[in-house]
């Protein structure tokens, strides 16, 4: 039997670790993904690299078919000022890419009242980032030891997107600190932000606030 594709089995460990009510979903970044932003999309991102438009355009497409299954179509998620995209009244949601994987998380308002998601390749962290990005407060716990870095890593980008929409705080790694056992994190301002991830290729984590 063939193994799973790297999307298929990504896909698969995601819908495992998302909360109730949460559609995830992912995609290998291919040469001409930045065809599928949508016009007011397109507009919203500045002018960059080609493979950075390419990552947003993977990254989207990915979203509107989360969206589509939900009953929404054709509404464009524009990127704000502050680089987070703008959601359609009544979503929360969340994208992510690293250099070959985009992945969103998508969600009715209702018990999830915000989402963050990141991605990463399922490699060690350098130490020089490492020494960056913990802090005394942090437990990574039974978390692969290889890969413990770069779960907390991904735990606080993740956070950091969860938070952002409900405290308006800038928070550096040091303003979180995450405990991956118990699958929670909590911000300088004391907002506690629930987490769960997977590694299967990639590391990715979903961090989610609950009402």
């Amino acid at each position: 039997m063939r193994p799973p594709s790297p999307e298929a089995a990504l896909t698969e460990a995601m819908a495992a670790i998302a909360p109730q009510g949460v559609r995830t979903g992912c995609r290998v970044i291919g040469d001409a993904d930045e065809a599928h932003l949508l016009p007011e999309e397109a507009r919203s991102i500045p002018a960059r690299q080609p493979v950075m438009r390419r990552a947003s355009g993977a990254a989207r497409w990915v979203a509107h078919r989360l969206l589509a299954d939900t009953g929404i179509s054709d509404l464009a998620i524009p990127r704000a000022p502050s680089g987070a995209p703008l959601w359609p009244n009544g979503i929360v949601g969340s994208l992510a890419h690293d250099d070959d994987m985009a992945v969103a998380a998508v969600a009715p308002v209702g018990g999830i009242v915000s989402l963050g998601i990141d991605v990463e390749p399922a490699e060690p962290l350098p130490d020089d980032i490492f020494a960056i990005v913990i802090t005394g407060a942090d437990r990574t716990g039974a978390a692969d030891p290889r890969l413990a870095g770069r779960i907390l890593f991904a735990a606080k980008e993740a956070v950091y997107k969860a938070a952002y929409p409900l405290d308006r705080e800038v928070l550096g790694y040091e303003d979180i600190a995450v405990d991956l056992d118990a699958g929670r994190a909590t911000t300088k301002t004391g907002r506690e932000v629930s987490l769960a991830y997977c590694i299967a290729p990639r590391v990715v984590v979903l961090a989610f606030v609950e009402k």
